[in-house]
């Protein structure tokens, strides 16, 4: 019989410098908070040193899953891992960001009778111009990152992740959230116990914000 665990920690690898993605894993692993499993979904990398990967995940074989498929896109990939997953809880982070020590334990504690929250961030930036990324309904204006849904700081009962599926595009988080806004009880929340690098330039956000929008 399959180990429980209290949360389920997914996070998808797509080409991403093996420096941030054992940041994030490190990021994981030193939780105050220690009932989780980390699933890690590697999205049919190419660029990334997989073997240099396989061998440090294998030193936190009782922590970490790896799977690994051909590429099909972040919804696809953690939408496979909530099938893998074994937690009561699911959450996400994305492969170039990482936790604080006390995130898990944050997120625990703030849900209360909650099934889903989301919360913002503490964002690493560049400039100030790096708080704005394209609106979701008109990408080529721009929102403060403190009004939109992220992927990684999505926190929530199991049943929430397998009663909705990710879709695939932009603004995938915020397409869920807004789902879950008519199924289940949601809240956001100011904590900043994830943290976020936006000063990386060939992220999502960085590439859509780049090519639709020209910055004063």
């Amino acid at each position: 019989m399959s180990k429980k665990v209290k949360v389920s920690v997914l996070m998808t690898v797509f080409n991403t410098n093996l420096i941030y993605t054992k940041r994030a894993i490190d990021s994981v692993l030193k939780q105050d908070f220690q009932d989780f499993e980390l699933i890690i979904i590697d999205d049919g990398s190419k660029e990334n040193n997989r073997e240099s990967l396989m061998d440090y995940v294998e030193q936190y074989e009782d922590k970490i899953t790896y799977i690994r498929h051909s590429n099909r896109g972040q919804s696809a990939s953690v939408n496979r891992g909530v099938l893998y997953s074994l937690g009561e809880y699911i959450t996400i982070l994305d492969s170039d960001d990482e936790y604080k020590p006390n995130h898990l334990s944050t997120c625990l504690r703030e849900i209360n009778d909650s099934d889903l929250i989301c919360s913002t961030t503490e964002t690493i930036v560049d400039s100030d111009n790096d708080y704005y990324v394209p609106d979701k309904n008109d990408q080529t204006k721009l929102i403060h990152l403190d009004e939109v849904i992220m992927f990684g700081t999505l926190f929530g009962l199991k049943k929430v992740f397998t009663s909705i599926t990710f879709k695939t595009g932009f603004a995938a988080d915020s397409d869920f959230y807004e789902q879950a806004t008519q199924l289940f009880n949601v809240k956001k929340l100011d904590l900043r116990t994830y943290v976020y690098h936006r000063n990386i330039p060939d992220s999502i956000c960085a590439t859509i914000k780049k090519a639709n929008l020209t910055i004063a």
